[in-house]
């Protein structure tokens, strides 16, 4: 069998992660989970990394959970064990000091859709699909609505949950699950875009900005100003943004050194 992920770095630091189970269309068994974290662990160790693209083989992006592996083991603490896996794998996304951008070709259902509400930043083709539908067969999709209505208005996250229906691309662009939809032959082309404004910027501005921005959004309004003031002043700190600023004020372009 092939590997379930298929690892790249490149010399911009950029690593690619693609999901290849193509044959279950990228279902988040047991091996595609453990795979997704031991690659989430190494770009958190890589002090060099700039960017992730996070993509899949075959028609779909991820349709969810491996149902069969799931119904196999109809027992309490594999249930736990395996949500408690999902929700690490996730939570790894978000901690990261780089931006992690979907790369959604296909299908992206259940806690596939939940896989791209946890990116940073979605690129979807016209003809993926989205949906959350674990309702459909009884089971309501409560880890991806974490995600999910932290993306969303909290009606819109609902309909999807409480109906399964899916949505189009161009609906998920509308309600803020996605950055932007293009034709499938342009999708490699717009996620590149991204990623080459992403290393435009300084590496440690993204970092603390990044986790700035996921820290305050759980906080109150006056602690977020506190944390967020904090942070500013930190980074201002920091030789990249001194120069930045002093290039703005003397009307140049800023000279940084290469990260």
């Amino acid at each position: 069998m092939n590997e379930a992920l298929i690892e790249r770095r490149d010399d911009r630091g950029v690593w690619t992660l693609t999901m290849n189970r193509p044959e279950s269309f990228n279902a988040l068994g047991e091996d595609l989970l453990e795979a997704l974290q031991g690659a989430l662990d190494r770009v958190a160790d890589d002090g060099e990394a700039r960017a992730v693209v996070l993509g899949a083989q075959g028609r779909a992006f991820c349709p969810g959970h491996n149902l069969k592996e799931m119904i196999a083991t109809p027992e309490l603490a594999y249930y736990q064990k395996l949500f408690a896996q999902c929700s690490r794998m996730m939570l790894s996304i978000q901690k990261l000091p780089v931006p992690v951008i979907a790369r959604v070709q296909g299908l992206a259902t259940a806690a596939g859709c939940q896989l791209v509400a946890q990116c940073d930043l979605a690129v979807a083709s016209e003809e993926a699909r989205f949906a959350v539908s674990g309702v459909n067969f009884g089971l309501f999709c409560s880890t991806p609505s974490v995600p999910l209505v932290r993306n969303m208005a909290p009606k819109q996250a609902m309909e999807m949950l409480v109906t399964g229906e899916f949505i189009s691309a161009r609906q998920a662009m509308e309600r803020a699950l996605v950055n932007r939809v293009v034709a499938p032959a342009a999708l490699d082309a717009e996620v590149e875009q991204l990623v080459m404004s992403i290393l435009a910027k300084p590496r440690l501005a993204i970092a603390m900005g990044k986790e700035l921005f996921y820290r305050q959004r759980e906080m109150g309004t006056e602690a977020a100003y506190q944390l967020a003031g904090q942070t500013m002043a930190i980074n201002m700190m920091d030789a990249t943004a001194q120069e930045g600023v002093r290039a703005f004020t003397e009307k140049r372009a800023p000279a940084w050194k290469p990260e």
